[in-house]
């Protein structure tokens, strides 16, 4: 149970603070170049791994899961509506099941690699268990040896371009109600057909392994999230006073 309520608070913490990180980091590129497509193009760049890892997971699940794809790219393509798309994996139109699974496959991965690199590489699951036994003095310490790890920049960087990108987008997401409801249908069944112990706790501990994960990247990214955006506002605000009047604004999805 703490599990889902840690994920059901992190969740809606984590969109806000890509929504906004999203929005201030295209105002920054605009401003520091004064023209739309070199603001782009940075932009670009500066997620680029995450674009990749994002449309490559796409790719490996419509391939594994036998459909067909009809184009690949992580170069930005503006909409007809004004908005940008970062990349996109064209595919075949198939059952909704496996258009789920392809379209969440970003958020799968891109959790696996942004918990794997914070627990792992940065050893940030000593901040959170100092955090949860209320040890604020030893997790501030932890913080402190996190900060002095020498591949802390490199790491952060390329933990801020995965997490801020790993959302599946509308389009991904658009089978996920069908796909729902189904599983939903199919867990009340199981459980009215008194489905065997030792598959229930299969079951179980296969479900609360991927929440812990999910759960874990989310955390990761909203305490990366925290200490780029006021550094992101700083630099906004800075700017703005030497680009008084000059409202610049692109929408990229």
């Amino acid at each position: 149970m703490e599990l889902w309520l840690w994920l059901i608070i992190t969740a809606p913490v984590l969109l806000v603070l890509q929504n906004w990180i999203s929005r201030h980091t295209q105002t920054v590129f605009l401003l520091l170049t004064r023209h739309t497509g070199m603001a782009i193009l940075i932009n670009q760049i500066v997620f680029l791994p995450g674009v990749v890892l994002h449309e490559m997971s796409h790719l490996i699940v419509a391939r594994l899961l036998g459909v067909p794809t009809m184009g690949f790219s992580v170069w930005p393509k503006k909409q007809s509506d004004g908005s940008l798309r970062l990349g996109y994996v064209h595919t075949k139109k198939v059952d909704f099941v496996r258009e789920s699974l392809i379209g969440v496959a970003p958020l799968i991965f891109g959790c696996a690699a942004v918990a794997a690199i914070g627990l792992k590489l940065l050893d940030l699951d000593d901040v959170g268990m100092a955090l949860l036994r209320g040890d604020f003095i030893n997790g501030f310490i932890n913080v402190l040896h996190v900060f002095r790890s020498t591949d802390l920049f490199i790491w952060g960087y390329i933990l801020f371009a995965l997490s801020n990108t790993m959302m599946p987008s509308s389009s991904d997401r658009r089978a996920w109600p069908i796909l729902g409801i189904l599983m939903i249908i199919v867990g009340l069944v199981l459980y009215y057909v008194r489905m065997p112990a030792i598959l229930q706790t299969a079951l179980s501990n296969v479900i609360i392994d991927a929440v812990r994960v999910i759960a874990t990247a989310f955390t990761v990214t909203i305490g990366v999230d925290i200490v780029v955006i006021p550094i992101l506002y700083s630099l906004e605000w800075v700017l703005w006073q030497f680009v008084p009047g000059n409202r610049l604004k692109i929408s990229i999805k």
